[in-house]
């Protein structure tokens, strides 16, 4: 029986040209966390889909939903999933390190600065800039994230992504609970639409 084809764009990065080598990997990753200012992912997809090609959208939006359900933070374990995906486990621990090694450096530092000048108003005028920077900047790669959505015009998807927002975002219902009925409703959804169209 032939693989599922929507599961093979899981499985495997849509790569034209020889996998990257680990310190390619590596610096890749630094770049992604050390411009990441609010969060990686917007960078993080940048990155792996436009720049480097190293996925398709959808497949970035696949395997970051299935991340997205893992314990722990979501773009640690993108971070692991794609790196093994590509090197095994040394391009994991490639990623991984470059993900985390450099902003944890420059966490130490300014921890120990903010520590000492934490108390200066214009320092916190400014860290408030920064977040409404970093919420724009999360808004943006949202969009980015749905835009296939939008081009198929899946009105099936979309319509449960907003079901989903309106339950956790608005109604404040349990994320635990929301995910325990979204999960196999969609699965569901999928199944029977791919067997409707086969």
């Amino acid at each position: 029986m032939p693989p599922d084809s929507s599961s093979a764009a899981v499985a495997a990065p849509d790569i034209s040209t020889s996998p990257p080598s680990l310190i390619t990997l590596f610096v890749a990753f630094a770049k992604m966390s050390l411009a990441g200012f609010g969060g990686v992912l917007v960078w993080a997809r940048r990155g792996i889909v436009d720049q480097h090609k190293w996925m398709t959208a959808d497949e970035f939006n696949e395997t970051f939903a299935l991340c997205h359900f893992l314990p722990g933070p979501n773009i640690v374990n993108l971070t692991f999933v794609f790196g093994s995906r590509l090197r095994g486990l040394p391009g994991a621990v490639a990623a991984f390190t470059g993900l985390l090694g450099p902003p944890a450096l420059i966490m130490v530092v300014m921890g120990a600065l903010y520590s000492r000048y934490g108390d200066i108003d214009a320092l916190r005028r400014i860290l408030s800039g920064v977040a409404c920077a970093a919420i724009g900047l999360m808004l943006a790669v949202v969009f980015r994230m749905m835009t296939p959505l939008l081009k198929r015009r899946d009105v099936t998807a979309l319509l449960v992504m907003a079901v989903v927002f309106i339950a956790i975002g608005i109604t404040r219902l349990p994320l635990p609970l929301v995910l325990i009925v979204a999960i196999p409703i969609s699965i569901a959804i999928t199944y029977w639409m791919r067997r409707q169209a086969a």
